[in-house]
């Protein structure tokens, strides 16, 4: 039997975080060095992954498949095509600088009722989540990845309530309160929506008989499982409220400025580059594969509602004073040029959303994580609460201007190449959208701009002018983010191979192809 390399991927953060908790509490430092070793070991075997990943093979590789619960026909399978890969190694590659930038995050606190907080706590909680996520993208029986869905939302509810952030403008019993309350918010939305996502599931096994995704999908194309077109809606309405809980879509993303803001700067990239991610993954592998006929029923819906989030969200953006909220607000609507961009149903289009996974995740790792440092020096999430920081600690400011550019999708920077598909691939089906879509671009401008002049330019404010500049741990963390946000900028071809035969794949199972240009190219 082959080595099971997909379940070591996801096993290794899952015993890490075990090993991590039992670690005496006097020996902290000992748990932090045990996770970022097992996140770089993770790491490592990601890449073994993806070198032995074929993009041009089966669309499902490195499977493995055992029984599990024979009585419901549910299955412990596992599999990855280019999507799932190209987001395993994103997750994988962020987990090992999340870990190093929230170093200090969950040092003991001693306050005035001697209150203490766990360090190996933390730094268990995110291999855990990181266990989690992998797994999703790894799964191909529909309950499988359920379970491991739904969850994620544990550990992601501790680590906003019990290790939030406590730069608050009001003291830290406002913090305790807005910590707690983010968290609380959080666990509902996402419950709620796992909660209509399971009847959906549940549903699913009375129509196939099984839980298998590549099965049902099988009998779907090829005709042996009919099912009646008011039943397929009403499931498809069932996976995809779940997912777009969790992507966040509006109306339903009221849970993320607050869970983003009350977060560390870490958690907060795990929560936006990381868990977010499942959501829009799902869409694509098992809202369009399992119900492609719906897909296409709801599509004018969805677009609405994605364009909604992009134009909603930026503007949004625009208006805060609270610096993690701002980036929140720019996540939201990033993740609509995401879904617009899969169900757009052009190959440019989920090729772009795709590549937006990827490098959304690098840029606003990069920016928030910057963020945090910042707001570590100063004691204040509030934008004017600074000023002139580019003078004291420029390279903290060139930094933040780099991650801030590729949040715009500056030319050059990997995000701009993604927009531009997702854009590129919606105008050729739906050119009104594509263009009123493009309104997100000039508002991603201003508010980073706006940001960037307000904290980093200008005279010096008193309260900054003995910081720091990045030290070298810091520096760890950021360089090879923005290393990687030039590279993909000016050269995704490495990511693109990867996902555009899925992205094919994908297309054949919603019966769609690519409209054909309206003037041939000159031979």
């Amino acid at each position: 039997m082959s080595f099971p390399l997909l379940t070591a991927t996801a096993a290794l953060p899952a015993i890490g975080a075990i090993a991590t908790a039992a670690v005496p509490a006097a020996r902290r430092t000992a748990a932090k060095w045990l996770a970022l070793l097992v996140s770089l070991a993770t790491l490592a075997l990601a890449i073994v992954v993806l070198v032995r990943f074929d993009p041009d093979g089966d669309r499902y590789q490195l499977t493995e498949s055992h029984a599990w619960i024979k009585e419901f026909g549910v299955r412990y399978e596992l599999g990855v095509d280019g999507i799932g890969v190209a987001l395993l190694a994103l997750t994988a590659l962020l987990i090992p600088f999340i870990i190093l930038a929230g170093w200090h995050d969950a040092d003991p606190l001693e306050t005035g009722n001697k209150r203490w907080r766990p360090t190996q706590g933390f730094f268990a909680l995110i291999l855990a989540v990181e266990a989690m996520v992998i797994i999703s993208f790894e799964a191909t029986d529909v309950f499988l990845f359920y379970i491991f869905f739904e969850a994620m939302l544990i550990p992601m509810y501790f680590l906003i309530g019990g290790f939030g952030d406590r730069a608050h403008e009001h003291g830290e019993e406002a913090a305790s309160t807005q910590r707690s309350y983010a968290a609380v918010k959080f666990l509902l939305y996402n419950l709620v929506g796992g909660l209509i996502m399971l009847a959906a599931v549940i549903g699913l096994y009375v129509v196939a008989g099984n839980f298998s995704l590549q099965a049902i999908a099988e009998a779907r194309a090829n005709g042996s499982l009919h099912m009646a077109t008011s039943t397929e809606r009403w499931l498809f309405l069932g996976f995809f409220f779940a997912f777009a809980v969790k992507a966040p879509l509006w109306p339903l993303h009221t849970w993320l400025p607050n869970a983003m803001g009350e977060a560390t700067a870490p958690v907060a990239v795990l929560i936006t580059a990381v868990v977010d991610k499942v959501g829009t993954f799902a869409m694509l592998r098992y809202c369009l594969q399992l119900f492609p006929e719906a897909s296409k029923w709801a599509t004018p819906a969805i677009l609405v509602l994605a364009l909604i989030s992009i134009i909603y969200g930026a503007l949004l953006a625009v208006g805060q004073r609270d610096i993690k909220r701002l980036v929140a607000y720019a996540s939201i609507s990033h993740f609509g040029f995401i879904i617009l961009g899969i169900f757009a149903m052009t190959s440019q289009g989920q090729s772009g959303a795709t590549l937006y996974m990827v490098n959304h995740g690098i840029s606003t790792a990069a920016l928030m994580l910057v963020a945090g440092f910042l707001i570590s020096r100063r004691g204040s999430r509030l934008i004017a609460d600074y000023g002139g920081v580019q003078k004291v600690a420029p390279v903290l400011a060139g930094t933040f201007l780099i991650g801030g550019l590729a949040t715009l999708s500056l030319p050059g920077l990997a995000p701009f190449v993604s927009e531009f598909l997702v854009l590129v691939g919606t105008f050729a089906r739906y050119p009104a959208i594509g263009i009123i879509a493009t309104f997100g671009i000039v508002l991603a401008a201003l508010y980073v701009l706006v940001l960037y002049q307000r904290t980093m330019t200008g005279p010096v404010k008193p309260e900054v002018s003995t910081m720091p500049d990045l030290r070298a741990r810091e520096l760890v963390v950021v360089t090879p983010l923005i290393i990687l946000l030039i590279f993909l900028g000016v050269y995704p071809k490495p990511v693109t191979d990867i996902v555009n035969p899925a992205v094919k794949s994908t297309l054949s199972d919603v019966h769609k192809k690519d409209p054909q240009p309206e003037v041939e190219a000159a031979k």
